[in-house]
């Protein structure tokens, strides 16, 4: 990562922090995100060109709000500040924030004041979106005012000297119709080259991944996804028969999943294991409930597994899909301004004392990202396009404890719901589509008999890289279809409901 030139994005905790990283990364630049207390050691080791500093739910005079590391602008790069970032910074250049009166949330226009080259081929009345209930009401010295809203509050402030700038709305969301122009003036003024590619990242991994292994072995989990498959054939390509890929059958996959997996996988040119563990993780699991439990103990099981092939392949290296959604949702940082969504049994989910050394040269992609990686590597669109399935398997997409008979319900139910769905025109277009068991009953009445069975919830979803969703209005035929054949030929499910909720506010699984 050393070698490319990168923007720096720092995390104050908004829900946008993820898409700044990416709307860099489409215009050519690599990007981090980074805690405001990252050590400045790290940051120099990045090479930075450029900060960004996020948004984020604090207002700056909170006794607690995360403030400005004194680093930043000891190191005369360019800055730009998003939201509460603008706020930071005019307060550290004796502005004034406060409690706006006319809260701005939602699509606004904006009114060019200033000439800027932050704002180079941005027209004034340009469309931006807003999210924000403080607001500068002092402009910070030397700044000038680049634009203000028609409601009359400043939406940005700029010091093209000093290279230092503040924008009140997000340029990183798709509603702010200039946001990308915006980004790429920045980048410009950052001197950026926008030379980072895909094609680039293959070969700086592969160099990596031999840098770090040398010549010892690696073992890499394997499980027939996108995510595991392209790691597989990086570590692949860097340390050639030294590698062995482990299949494990977890007994939490989806009907006929293990039988695909290994016909799939047996055709790459790598050693292939398959462990068979079903049992060892179903009696790990017996009488869980809570999810974030059963994350821990899926990725303490999976673990104990790989370290136990490792020791009889003498094997010291554990290669790994790990993607940023995982590492963002699961806050495995130091940032406390970040929430953890989940932990991803492949992050904080692993044991604390493990003995494999980690080799993930997906962890800082998106999953659009793995996909044309992928391509490049030729990768046939069976893999390519194939639905992401959590690594807890269906542990994660029954609620409540996992057994032979709830898993038995649930793979009946997911399979009517792929046999539906792939016969419509949807599903090319969906990211995910499956059946969740809720630990539900609920009365029914079946062959004018009393039935008293559990709840299916389904749910598709459109998404670019996981990190939002919205749901799919899939045809009511398509629906009733679905409805129908479970209640039909699941033994054991009287009632279908399906799931409507965007990410945010829910996640995509259930758990």
């Amino acid at each position: 990562m050393n070698s490319r030139e990168t923007i720096l994005v720092l995390d104050y905790g908004s829900q946008y922090n993820q898409l700044i990283c990416r709307r860099i990364r489409e215009l050519g630049v690599y990007t981090e995100l980074l805690p405001p207390d990252t050590a400045l050691t790290k940051v120099l080791s990045l090479k930075p060109k450029g900060i960004v500093l996020s948004g984020g739910p604090a207002s700056v005079y909170d006794k607690d709000a995360p403030q400005l590391p004194d680093w930043i602008l000891k190191q005369n790069l360019p800055v730009l500040g998003i939201c509460y970032g603008m706020q930071l910074l005019a307060k550290e250049f004796n502005g004034e924030v406060r409690s706006s009166l006319k809260r701005e949330y939602g699509p606004a226009q904006i009114e060019i004041l200033n000439s800027s080259p932050l704002f180079q081929n941005i027209k004034t009345g340009s469309s931006c979106w807003m999210s924000h209930g403080d607001e500068v009401s002092k402009i910070p010295s030397p700044f000038h005012v680049l634009a203000r809203s028609l409601s009359g509050l400043i939406s940005a402030v700029g010091n093209d000297e000093k290279k230092i700038y503040g924008v009140q709305f997000h340029p990183e969301v798709t509603h702010t119709l200039f946001g990308k122009t915006l980004l790429k003036n920045f980048l410009k003024i950052c001197n950026c080259q926008f030379s980072w590619n895909l094609n680039s990242f293959i070969q700086d991994s592969i160099q990596q991944i031999q840098e770090q292994v040398k010549e010892e072995k690696v073992i890499c989990g394997v499980s027939g996804g996108i995510d595991s498959t392209v790691a597989a054939l990086l570590t692949a390509k860097a340390v050639g028969k030294n590698l062995h890929s482990v299949f494990v059958d977890t007994g939490l996959l989806r009907e006929n999943e293990k039988q695909d997996v290994i016909e799939i996988l047996s055709h790459f040119p790598m050693s292939f294991h398959v462990s068979n563990s079903a049992e060892f993780f179903l009696k790990e699991l017996k009488n869980v409930e809570d999810p974030e439990k059963k994350r821990k103990i899926i990725g303490r099981t999976f673990i104990q597994l790989f370290e136990k092939k490792a020791k009889s392949l003498n094997v010291k290296f554990l290669a790994q899909g790990t993607l940023y959604p995982d590492v963002i949702e699961s806050s495995v940082g130091k940032n406390k301004l970040s929430a953890k969504i989940k932990t991803h049994h492949n992050v904080g989910g692993l044991p604390k004392n493990m003995k494999l050394e980690l080799i993930e040269p997906l962890r800082y992609l998106f999953k659009d990202e793995v996909r044309e990686i992928g391509k490049t590597l030729g990768l046939p669109d069976k893999i390519l396009k194939r639905q992401p399935f959590p690594g807890p398997g269906l542990a994660v997409r029954i609620l409540g404890a996992v057994d032979e008979k709830r898993l038995s319900l649930l793979r009946k139910a997911d399979l009517i719901v792929q046999e539906e769905i792939e016969k419509t025109k949807e599903a090319g277009k969906l990211w995910q589509y499956f059946a969740v068991l809720l630990p539900l009953k609920t009365v029914g009445v079946m062959g004018d008999k009393r039935t008293y069975e559990q709840v299916a919830a389904i749910r598709a979803v459109h998404s670019q890289d996981g990190m939002t969703a919205s749901s799919a209005p899939l045809p009511w035929k398509v629906l009733n279809q679905i409805s129908s054949r479970i209640i039909s030929e699941v033994k054991g499910i009287n009632r279908v409901v399906y799931d409507i909720t965007p990410k945010p506010p829910g996640t995509i699984e259930w758990e």
